[in-house]
């Protein structure tokens, strides 16, 4: 059952990385490339009747992490709690930048909110690739100094930054310059998700841009990723011993390649719909390919005192997973509904939506 429970997890977080990227990608745009009134129109337009829906895709993960894997629930809420604090307040800021912005139609008005969903999108981005990179390279459970531990081997506490900003410190922080690295990853591919999304749901003369954009972006993008793959090891000895073992684990890089070399031809794609989708292949390649190198830790332990965090010893009992299939079975239909519903209503283009005016 805990192997169960970690795939739905790992699922609607990867479905969280898609639906509500592409929103923090629109904001990046917003954010640096939509200077004329009507790019912004293009941009809000696009995500306007989808991205409260897309965050709970969070919530629903969060919930999902209470209840089948309680101590790294306990564990990470405490360890993460000032980031994600952080977190809380971008996500405030983002959603009232985009229902304020159309509620008083004055320049310094709507320049103040567009620059809060612009900055919170970017600065969102950035946070949640820090949080993978902190996953990836563990951290001091137990805060263990001098050999010995000095909390429970569960609890650890990260400040914003440690002074050496070192991944490889006794005494690490959220921030160093591989999880930075990770955030800046993200930071790239959303934008390039959220520009692929609204040449897919609008005809704005931006999208001739966007393309250009996103072609040169993907250099970057990939010139990140081969870097992170190529110091991965001062992190993890060993990284690839997962894909060793288990070969099929493969198809996770390979979607993730597949959908990063897509992009090279975005400007050449007859349907505007095939960008977002080699998009969505990188981010769900890559975020699968990331959980897989580490399984079955879901939180490692920089120190040889406390053991790391598995599926298996921070989930709950197994009565307790067995019975929640059958609410989960509900709950996944219901959303599978809603989905389809509002994706179906809101099909085609998005021009003419005029989200947030008043």
């Amino acid at each position: 059952m805990e192997l169960f429970w970690y795939i739905v997890l790992m699922g609607m977080l990867g479905m969280y990385v898609i639906l509500d990227g592409y929103d923090f990608g629109a904001g990046i745009v917003h954010l640096f490339f939509a200077k004329k009134e009507k790019d912004k129109k293009a941009v809000t337009n696009a995500i306007g009747p989808f991205w409260d829906a897309n965050e709970v895709w969070l919530i629903a993960s969060g919930g999902v992490l209470f209840f089948a894997f309680p101590t790294l629930y306990a564990s990470s809420f405490s360890g993460f709690y000032l980031p994600l604090i952080m977190i809380l307040w971008l996500l405030i800021f983002r959603a009232i930048g985009l229902e304020l912005r159309g509620q008083y139609h004055n320049e310094m008005w709507e320049s103040i909110w567009d620059k809060a969903f612009g900055i919170a999108s970017l600065l969102l981005a950035l946070f949640f690739g820090v949080a993978l990179g902190n996953v990836v390279r563990g951290v001091n459970l137990g805060m263990v100094e001098n050999g010995e531990s000095a909390y429970e081997a569960h609890y650890f506490f990260l400040p914003l930054w440690n002074p050496t900003f070192s991944p490889t410190a006794e005494h690490l922080g959220i921030i160093d310059w591989f999880t930075l690295l990770l955030g800046i990853i993200s930071v790239v591919a959303l934008t390039i998700h959220g520009a692929n999304w609204i040449i897919f749901k609008t005809n704005a003369e931006l999208n001739t841009r966007l393309k250009s954009i996103i072609f040169k972006l993907n250099f970057v993008l990939l010139a990140l990723v081969i870097t992170s793959i190529l110091i991965w090891h001062i992190i993890e000895p060993k990284p690839f011993t997962n894909f060793l073992d288990k070969p099929f684990l493969w198809l996770f890089p390979t979607i993730t390649i597949t959908g990063l070399v897509g992009q090279f031809w975005i400007k050449k794609f007859k349907k505007d719909g095939y960008g977002f989708l080699f998009s969505a292949l990188f981010l769900f390649g890559g975020f699968a390919s990331t959980a897989a190198s580490i399984f079955p830790k879901v939180l490692p332990s920089t120190n040889s005192i406390n053991p790391s965090l598995t599926i298996y010893n921070v989930a709950a009992d197994e009565y307790g997973l067995s019975v929640g299939v059958y609410w989960f079975a509900i709950a996944i239909v219901l959303v599978a509904v809603y989905m389809f519903v509002q994706y179906r209503i809101f099909n085609g283009k998005m021009d003419d939506v005029g989200y947030g005016e008043h």
